[in-house]
């Protein structure tokens, strides 16, 4: 046993190896006033007998997870929760108490089947985020549908792949996106006789409203349904296809019932916490953590569609919004925008970030101006979604905290295949329950990230010496200038930090003489005089000489993003 205050990491035998791991140097998080000290990366080497397998665990100690179904694990909680507010619409103030909500779970469940979806079909929705997704998303975890999710800014043709690549059997939609759909199933005669309804959020001549399902009986919702809460699928999200195309995540009642425990010793929810459900309900965070997360200790929700400054400022301020999970954007927002100084957001007890990591500097700026420290997680949708969090105090700067329980983690060297000890940057990768089941209808990509057991997530990181990990870049993201690597997540914290920056984002571009040279993406703060070589000449400044802008500095006026937050670095690189 290698013990590091209360951490544990436990050590097997693995495999041998004897030359250098050009892996192990020095992607990691720095602080800007030192990076001009910074060496080229380190080569570490172990004698030829060395041999070893680190496995992190968490701190906590393993729970009990009770194998069941998602109708036997939630819908108790909706009853036992009563007449408590569950859901508010902010846009409408629609609202729905725990029972309330059970009702409309189950009459809308009941619909379905009445209609004739059955255990196992594929349903998806189209919609930003109000009370009628969060009942939905609930009637068919509950009732053996599976449910899959769709960006709402799809093009037809995105969402024509998506229906067809899901088997979806029906589309539930919010009506300003009837164009898009009835464009799809246009451009695929397939689909187009493979769906059997298309339901509108709304009223619209010719098409079965949503409100007709709230009006169902509820006496065909399928009570004794037959689950298999370790191979039966319960949703379908989509990955971020930031390499790639989208591909459908399968995750099973199992998956999902064991994160929502997973996270509660670090996410603790109380009867009298309010959160604002502004994370994508589509997305993995908004569907599982948010929606199942608060629902499951009584907490009250509060969905908002879009963000628009002055209306989420005002909805933290009117609702008294305890929690916030936000992604790095919304932080970036909330550290720096004038407007958040007009607003009451006191009320927030915790401040949660996840979906991409966040530096240092901007930790500190946010807790300067917000009074309050902001935490991190680590997770993606094969993950249900987290693997690791920071959420209890001594909080852990720049780091997306420690493992889950039920949780094992190894950092393996891309080059190699070893496992790295702490302070060692490689690939992490994860095991436990929460592990997907895998990717639909392809296998290969199955293969590729599901090995023994252990999800490769693709992303970089080390685990400090008290058990904290820190996420360093994605694997492919890298820029390799010379042979040597360049974290775009490391330059973008120096770079977040000049103060005429208000976003960045950094990739590598094609140099016929060292491989790659890094470029950044800089969106300027308003009325900001500088210009690309004072920024240029700032980063040079700070960090060693490999990790230089030599790529040149471009303005833009918006930095491409995922809807969680993540930089569409491709769309960059696709740029003329």
């Amino acid at each position: 046993m290698m013990r590091f205050g209360n951490w544990v990491s436990r050590a097997t035998v693995l495999c041998t190896y004897s030359r250098p791991c050009v892996s192990t140097g020095c992607l990691r998080r720095i602080s800007p006033n030192v990076l001009s000290s910074v060496r080229p990366p380190c080569y570490r080497e172990f004698s030829n007998t060395a041999v070893r397998n680190v496995i992190y665990t968490s701190p906590i100690p393993d729970i009990h997870i009770k194998e069941e179904s998602l109708a036997d694990y939630l819908l108790p909680k909706l009853e036992r929760f009563g007449s408590r507010t569950a859901l508010v619409d902010n846009d409408t103030g629609k609202l729905y108490t725990y029972l309330e909500l059970k009702d409309a779970v189950i009459k809308v469940a009941s619909a379905l089947h009445r209609l004739g979806y059955k255990k196992g079909d594929v349903l998806c929705m189209c919609s930003t985020n109000s009370t009628e997704y969060a009942i939905l998303i609930l009637a068919c975890v509950t009732s053996g549908i599976i449910l899959t999710t769709t960006n709402p800014t799809y093009t037809p043709v995105e969402l024509a792949r998506h229906l067809s690549h899901s088997g979806s059997t029906g589309v539930i939609l919010m009506k300003s996106l009837l164009p898009n759909v009835k464009e799809a199933l246009a451009s695929d005669n397939v689909l187009k006789h493979k769906l059997k309804n298309i339901i509108v959020v709304g009223e619209m001549e010719g098409y079965e409203s949503f409100s007709s399902l709230l009006n169902d009986d509820g006496t065909c919702f399928p009570e004794n349904l037959t689950i298999d809460p370790n191979e039966d699928v319960a949703l379908l999200p989509y990955s971020s296809g930031t390499t790639g195309l989208p591909k459908g995540v399968m995750l099973t009642h199992m998956n999902v019932i064991a994160n929502l425990q997973q996270t509660r010793p670090q996410l603790t929810i109380t009867m009298d916490d309010t959160i604002l459900c502004l994370l994508p309900m589509f997305h993995v965070a908004g569907l599982i953590a948010i929606l199942m997360g608060i629902l499951k200790d009584g907490g009250k929700i509060v969905t908002l569609p879009q963000f628009e400054p002055g209306s989420f400022l005002k909805a933290i301020q009117q609702h008294k919004v305890t929690l916030l999970y936000m992604v790095p954007p919304i932080a970036l927002f909330l550290a720096r925008h004038p407007l958040v100084d007009k607003f009451d957001i006191s009320s927030i007890r915790s401040h949660v970030c996840a979906a991409a990591p966040l530096g240092e500097s901007l930790c500190l700026e946010y807790e300067n101006r917000i009074k309050h420290p902001i935490c991190q997680g680590y997770g993606m949708t094969e993950l249900s979604p987290f693997a690791t969090l920071d959420t209890l105090p001594p909080y852990h700067l720049g780091t997306v905290g420690q493992l889950v329980p039920n949780t094992k983690a190894k950092i393996m060297c891309p080059e190699t295949g070893a496992a790295l000890g702490p302070g060692e940057t490689g690939e992490i990768c994860i095991n436990g329950p929460q592990v997907m089941k895998g990717y639909l209808n392809n296998e290969e990509a199955t293969r590729e990230m599901i090995k023994d057991g252990w999800l490769f997530t693709g992303d970089l990181g080390h685990v400090r010496e008290d058990g904290c990990f820190v996420i360093a870049d994605r694997l492919k993201e890298l820029i390799k200038y010379k042979g040597l690597q360049v974290a775009p997540a490391e330059l973008e914290d120096v770079l977040l930090s000049h103060p005429g920056v208000q976003d960045v984002a950094v990739i590598g571009v094609p140099d016929e003489r060292a491989g790659e040279i890094p470029r950044a993406y800089i969106v300027p703060k308003p009325n900001s005089k500088y210009t690309p070589e004072d920024i240029s000449k700032f980063v040079e400044e700070n960090v060693a000489s490999y990790k230089k802008l030599r790529g040149g500095v471009e303005f833009l006026e918006e930095i491409p993003k995922s809807p969680s937050g993540k930089i569409l670095r491709r769309i960059l690189r696709d740029m003329p």
